[in-house]
């Protein structure tokens, strides 16, 4: 990034996750210059910013691009991005292969550019709890983890029913977990899946990944894209020789809905005080309390590493590794039977 106070930001991209980068950056005090083949204008109109009437023309007048387009577009998007000699912040996954992530990985180190991987989820506050548990020796030698994300599946975009495109529900929406269950056991040794898939205009995805960690522990993944009043939910069970931890979005949501006076202005079932996840057409965003916002944090963690050279909370290797995961997922509930993966650099 160059020394001006403002960053130059150009936003990549004007659909769901748009609406929350572009207000974002706004805040963090980014000037932003947005770029999109469609709703673009309106994204500006409604938050702010500027556009730019090509690709070329954003990375002309930018330091760092943030790239929030469809995920088959995620490598080609940065590749540009990086040889135009800029710093790059990549909505998950951060390519679609394995091989589109090893070789941004070496392009960014040729080009001694920063490339980061938008993992959100380490950013929330029941995520980060789980991490610091862990972290602290309260839980033991971790034993066991199970992860579980569930959501309407995101049909109204036609790509996201194209595994090809979009890697399906273990590429799109487990990541996550997976990348979770690298962050709190260590590195994947070995990857076993199954996936189940009904096509159609409303498409119904079900994936159970299990994986085995160098350390010995084990982790369990479930993740489910179904009808359209599926809300969207997440958990976790943590288990080691210490203790336990766990937590489930929807119990909790319930929870504070039977005992908190109801909000008018909140969306049905949603939490007292939390912003509704709506806008995405699948469900796939959960409620978000504004004073812990993770798409704020994440933003700000990733641009505060590229302006002071820091290392932020997730790392270009932390995103190529959840892409090999998962992408080893694919293959072994393709063929159905288990995928080896070589140990990674640890985060």
């Amino acid at each position: 990034m160059t020394d001006r106070s403002t960053p130059r930001v150009g936003l990549v991209g004007a659909g769901s996750i748009s609406h929350l980068h572009l207000p974002h950056l706004l805040s963090l005090g980014a000037a932003v210059l947005v770029y999109a083949q469609a709703g673009a204008a309106e994204l500006v109109a409604r938050y702010g910013g500027g556009l730019a009437a090509s690709l070329d023309e954003l990375l002309r007048e930018v330091d760092v691009v943030d790239v929030a387009t469809p995920t088959y577009t995620h490598y080609d998007v940065a590749r540009q991005a990086l040889l135009a000699g800029k710093d790059v912040i990549c909505e998950k996954p951060l390519a679609r292969t394995d091989a589109e992530v090893t070789a941004l990985l070496e392009l960014a180190g040729q080009r001694g550019r920063r490339l980061f991987p938008a993992h959100v989820v380490r950013y929330f506050p029941e995520y980060v709890r789980l991490r610091e548990a862990v972290r602290a020796g309260q839980l033991g030698d971790l034993a066991v983890l199970r992860f579980y994300r569930s959501g309407a599946s995101p049909a109204r975009v036609a790509w996201y029913a194209d595994p090809e495109l979009s890697g399906g529900i273990i590429v799109d929406q487990m990541i996550h977990d997976l990348d979770q269950a690298r962050w709190l056991a260590g590195e994947v040794v070995r990857v076993s899946a199954t996936w189940t898939r009904r096509p159609g205009i409303r498409p119904a995805e079900a994936a159970h990944v299990l994986l085995t960690h160098a350390s010995g522990t084990i982790t369990q993944a479930s993740g489910i894209w179904g009808p359209p009043h599926l809300r969207f939910t997440t958990g976790y069970f943590a288990a080691g020789t210490g203790g336990v931890l766990a937590h489930d979005s929807a119990a909790e949501r319930r929870y504070a809905t039977d005992l908190a006076p109801a909000d008018p202005g909140a969306a049905p079932g949603a939490a007292p005080g939390a912003a509704s996840g709506g806008g995405t057409g699948g469900g796939a965003i959960p409620d978000i309390d504004p004073a812990e916002d993770p798409y704020f944090l994440v933003l700000q963690d990733l641009l505060g590493a590229i302006r002071d050279g820091t290392e932020p909370r997730t790392t270009a290797a932390d995103g190529a590794q959840a892409v090999r995961i998962a992408a080893a997922a694919v293959a072994s509930a393709r063929s159905g039977q288990p995928a080896d993966l070589a140990a990674g650099a640890a985060s």
